[in-house]
C-alpha cells in the first residue's frame, strides 16, 4: 500500500526530472553535452502541468544570441566578424563574386551540351531532337532541386548543402563524358541538373543574410547576371570545343574541371552565413569553454518535424500561388521567359549555322550580344537601386516588395521588341548585323524581368 501511495504521489515534474537526470548522464558519456537530450525530453514530455526548474530570467540568460546589431565577436578560425551583416564590405563583395562564379559554372553546364546534340545524335543513331533531351532534362533537374536544397539550407545552414551539391554536380559530368549510350547521358544530365540547382536555391539566401535591402539589389544583380551569362557562354565555348580535335566529350570534361576547381576555391572563401546555424555553433563553443551545459541557441529548442518541413516547403509555395493571383501570373511569366532563353540555344544555331552557313564556333558568337544586353540591364538595376529605391528606404524606412517590379516594365517592353526584331531580320539575304543586335534587347528584357521578380519574392 505504501508503495502504491508513493507512486501516486509523484508529480509529473519529479518524474520528468528523474528522466532528465538519467538522460543527462547517458548523454554526458556520449558527447559531453547533456543539454540536447534533456531539452528534447522536456519538449515532448506530454501535456502534464509542471513548474519550470529555472526562473524565466535564468532561462533567458542561458540562450545564446548576438550581442546587439553590432556584435563585435570574431570567429575563432577565420578571426573575422562572425555576424554576416557585420562582414567588411570588401569581404561581402568577394563572397558575392565567388557565388557568382559558382552560378556561372552550373548554368554553363546546363547549356554547353546543346552544341553536342548533332555529334551525339550521329554517334547513337538518333535524331538531334532526341538528344536535345539532354539539355531539357538538366533544366528539369533545376526545377526539382530547390525543393531539396531549400529545406536543407534552413536545417543545416547554407554552406554544407551548397558545396555538397556543387561537388556532386561536378562528379556527374564525368559519366556523361565517358558515356557509351544515350541512356547514361540522359540520367546523369538530369542528376547533374538536380545537384547543380544548389547554388540557384541557396545563393539568394546567402545574399539576404549579408546585405541590407539597397545593397541586396546590387548583389542580386550580380547573381542574376551570372544566371544568364553561364547558359549563354555555354554554346560559345562549346561550339569551338566540338569542332576542334577535342570533340564533344570535352564539353563535359571542361565543365567537371571548372566545377571542381571553382568549388575548391569557394570552399575556402565562402563562410557559413545562416544566423541560427552560427548561433548553434557559438553555443556549442561556449558550452565547452564555460562548462555551462545549459547554454544553447534558440534553434536548438526546436525539434525537427518533417511534417512541418513538408508543409512549409512543399505545400505552402503552391498555396501562395493559388491565393495570390499576381504571384501566379509573374511566376508563369518568368517561366515562359526562362523557357524562351533555352529555346534560343536551338534557334540561334538554326539561324546562323544552318541558314547563314557559319560553323559551330563562329555561329555561337552572336550570343555575345545577349551577354552585352545582360550587362546593360545590370547597370539599369544598379542605378534604380541607388536612386529611387534608396530614397524610398531613407524616407519611409521600408519599401513594399512591389516597388522592385518597376524596372520589370521596361523589360516587358524590350523582350517582345527583341523577339520581333530577331525574327524580322532572320532572312539570310539580310545582313547579319541587325539580327545579332537584336540579342542585346533579348538579354536586357530577360534579365530585367527575372531579377526583379526574384527580388520582390525574396523580400
Amino acid at each position: 500500500m505504501a508503495n502504491k501511495d508513493t507512486q501516486t504521489s509523484l508529480s509529473p515534474q519529479s518524474t520528468l526530472q528523474s528522466v532528465r537526470d538519467s538522460a543527462s548522464m547517458r548523454t554526458m558519456f556520449d558527447d559531453g553535452d547533456p543539454y540536447d537530450v534533456a531539452d528534447a525530453l522536456e519538449s515532448n514530455a506530454g501535456s502534464g502541468e509542471h513548474k519550470p526548474d529555472k526562473s524565466p530570467n535564468e532561462n533567458e540568460d542561458s540562450i545564446v544570441d548576438w550581442d546587439g546589431p553590432n556584435d563585435p565577436a570574431w570567429h575563432p578560425i577565420s578571426l573575422l566578424s562572425e555576424m554576416p551583416k557585420n562582414f567588411p564590405p570588401r569581404r561581402k563583395w568577394v563572397i558575392t563574386i565567388m557565388l557568382g562564379m559558382l552560378t556561372i559554372c552550373v548554368t554553363f553546364g546546363s547549356s554547353v551540351f546543346s552544341t553536342a546534340t548533332k555529334q551525339t545524335a550521329r554517334k547513337f543513331g538518333v535524331s538531334p531532337e532526341v538528344m536535345v533531351l539532354a539539355v531539357s532534362l538538366f533544366v528539369l533537374g533545376f526545377a526539382f532541386g530547390p525543393i531539396i536544397f531549400g529545406p536543407l539550407s534552413e536545417l543545416y545552414g547554407r554552406k554544407r548543402p551548397l558545396f555538397v551539391g556543387m561537388f556532386i554536380f561536378a562528379i556527374f559530368q564525368i559519366p556523361v563524358a565517358v558515356a557509351q549510350n544515350m541512356q547514361t547521358i540522359f540520367i546523369c544530365r538530369f542528376l547533374g541538373g538536380l545537384f547543380a540547382s544548389a547554388p540557384l536555391a541557396i545563393v539568394s539566401g546567402i545574399l539576404a543574410d549579408m546585405f541590407d535591402p539597397v545593397e541586396r539589389g546590387i548583389a542580386m544583380a550580380i547573381f542574376a547576371a551570372a544566371t544568364f551569362i553561364g547558359p549563354v557562354a555555354g554554346p560559345i565555348i562549346g561550339g569551338f570545343v566540338t569542332i576542334s580535335y577535342l570533340g564533344w566529350r570535352w564539353t563535359e570534361y571542361i565543365t567537371a574541371i571548372w566545377a571542381f576547381a571553382t568549388a575548391a576555391i569557394a570552399l575556402l572563401v565562402i563562410p557559413e552565413t545562416f544566423e541560427p546555424t552560427l548561433l548553434v555553433q557559438r553555443a556549442k563553443r561556449l558550452r565547452h569553454k564555460t562548462k555551462n551545459w545549459a547554454l544553447h541557441a534558440k534553434a536548438e529548442e526546436k525539434v525537427v518535424n518533417y511534417r512541418d518541413i513538408a508543409v512549409r516547403y512543399l505545400l505552402r509555395p503552391f498555396q501562395m500561388l493559388l491565393r495570390e493571383p499576381i504571384l501566379m501570373l509573374v511566376t508563369l511569366y518568368t517561366g515562359f521567359m526562362y523557357a524562351f532563353l533555352y529555346t534560343c540555344f536551338v534557334a540561334y544555331p538554326i539561324s546562323f549555322q544552318e541558314e547563314r552557313g557559319w560553323n559551330g564556333g563562329v555561329g555561337a558568337l552572336p550570343f555575345v550580344a545577349v551577354i552585352c544586353g545582360v550587362f546593360c540591364a545590370c547597370l539599369i538595376i544598379i542605378a534604380f537601386s541607388l536612386t529611387r529605391y534608396r530614397s524610398f528606404i531613407l524616407r519611409n524606412g521600408r519599401v513594399q516588395p512591389e516597388e522592385r517590379l518597376i524596372p520589370m516594365i521596361l523589360g516587358g517592353i524590350l523582350l517582345p521588341v527583341g523577339m520581333f526584331w530577331f525574327g524580322w531580320t532572320s532572312n539570310p539575304h539580310i545582313t547579319w548585323v541587325p539580327q545579332v543586335v537584336s540579342g542585346s534587347f533579348l538579354g536586357s528584357g530577360v534579365m530585367l524581368i527575372f531579377l526583379q521578380v526574384s527580388l520582390s519574392a525574396l523580400e
